[in-house]
């Protein structure tokens, strides 16, 4: 029963994130954090634009908690909103991005919105970058394009830094499915060495104590002359 329960619990917490996400408008929306308090459930949604999202004297925040508390029957919600400042960095909203567009101007163009999104995160100090876009693009068989740049891991550790997301756009041919994978500048590698001026004087001043390298002598070829004087005779 508890893990009924549990799972009852999750599906009204998802149907939750998923109606502010809708609510708010689609590409705006980053990701939706619910919090559970003493005093009530905080709500921390993570946008590009919270201007748009609050509305003219929080009209769209007062709007949106009376409906959390009238449809989804919480107790005392309260929104939090947490702007982000490098939208090109954020996985969902850049898929949301590319959704939407691919939604506006058709899927005919799927190439110049993926090289030119590509293009911004790269100039915005990614890492690495990977799109993904799998449908019916350029014609009746669906099939999955692939826009990568730089360094991006995909197994072990590393890859758990890398932030992922997904999202759908409906077009006329069909529903296409985007992925992307940003990896972030401030992303910390363990197998990325830097080398700054510290590190180059500590390396010269070790080399100079262990001594210079020993160079090999290499043994002298023999002249061709001889060689040649000794067909002669």
């Amino acid at each position: 029963m508890e893990e009924k329960k549990f799972v009852s619990f999750k599906k009204d917490e998802l149907r939750v994130k998923e109606y502010i996400k809708n609510v708010l408008g689609k590409g705006r929306i980053s990701a939706v954090v619910i919090e559970y308090t003493p005093v009530g459930e905080k709500i921390k949604v993570s946008t590009s634009r919270p201007g748009l999202v609050i509305g003219r004297k929080g009209e769209k925040i007062d709007e949106l908690t009376k409906v959390l508390k009238r449809r989804f029957k919480l107790d005392n919600p309260h929104i939090e909103i947490v702007e982000i400042t490098q939208p090109l960095l954020d996985a969902q909203l850049v898929a949301d991005e590319i959704a939407v567009v691919l939604e506006r101007k058709g899927s005919l163009k799927f190439k110049v919105i993926a090289y030119k999104m590509l293009q911004q995160i790269i100039r915005s100090g990614a890492l690495g970058v990977e799109i993904t876009l799998a449908g019916k693009l350029p014609s009746d068989r669906a099939r999955t394009w692939r826009f990568t740049h730089g360094y991006l891991k995909k197994t072990g550790d590393p890859a758990k830094i890398v932030d992922r997301a997904q999202s759908q756009a409906t077009t006329i041919a069909g529903v296409v499915g985007v992925s992307v994978a940003i990896l972030r500048p401030d992303a910390v590698l363990s197998d990325q060495i830097k080398l700054d001026e510290n590190t180059k004087q500590k390396i010269k001043i070790s080399v100079t104590e262990l001594g210079a390298p020993v160079e090999e002598t290499k043994p002298k070829k023999k002249s061709s002359k001889k060689k040649s004087e000794e067909v002669k005779e």
